[in-house]
């Protein structure tokens, strides 16, 4: 049985909805942040970066988000969650899942956590600089998505729904506080609903206690 540290609307809802499109077993934990229990001892034995979420599946304790939906990807071919390898269309999901995880992410990091990248002399005038440039940078991603879903749709891959459009409604959930919201984004706001109103993405989301808005 699969076992995924968690936190409501952290990055660990990802691989939790992924957990429900398999059907797999799998047990939740919770990490409470309020706490600071990621920073434990104990959870540092998982993951010595002390971030959320882990995903354990007997000996194999994984982190990094992106690995973790990629493992299970592979282990369970049938939830036909990307494409087969060795494909063009493998390709191209590579190519999203990698913009997404290592491009749209960390910028979304940097806008909620703007202090974490300036010194602390510049105070709250340094923060809200790097936190507004930042939403303009996520603004223009999202809307690079947008125009690339107008050309194929409404999913990344097109007509096939893959974990990559799972982690673009995370990061676009992230974006709903924006000045220019990912849902003010014809094409995103589509494939953003048609990802909500599958059942796995519904079971995970009740379980987490996420309420509207939700996007």
């Amino acid at each position: 049985m699969y076992e995924l540290y968690y936190y409501p609307g952290n990055a660990s809802i990802t691989p939790h909805v992924l957990l429900e499109e398999i059907g797999a077993p799998f047990q939740l934990h919770l990490v409470e942040r309020a706490r600071n229990e990621q920073k434990s001892v104990a959870y540092k034995k998982l993951n010595p970066r002390g971030l959320i979420p882990v995903l354990v599946d007997g000996d194999t304790v994984l982190y990094e988000t992106a690995a973790i939906c990629l493992y299970l990807s592979d282990k369970h071919p049938d939830a036909a969650l990307a494409p087969p390898c060795g494909t063009a269309e493998r390709g191209h999901f590579y190519k999203w899942l990698m913009f997404l995880a290592n491009t749209v992410h960390p910028d979304t990091l940097i806008y909620f956590y703007p202090e974490r990248y300036t010194l602390e002399a510049t105070g709250d005038v340094g923060v809200g600089a790097i936190k507004d440039a930042v939403e303009e940078r996520l603004t223009e991603m999202f809307q690079f998505i947008d125009a690339q879903l107008v050309k194929g749709g409404p999913y990344l891959m097109g007509e096939q729904v893959s974990l990559a459009d799972h982690y673009l409604l995370m990061l676009a959930r992230w974006g709903r506080n924006m000045k220019t919201p990912p849902r003010d984004m014809r094409h995103l706001r589509r494939n953003v609903e048609l990802m909500l109103a599958r059942p796995a993405v519904q079971r995970a989301l009740a379980t987490e206690g996420l309420s509207a808005p939700i996007f």
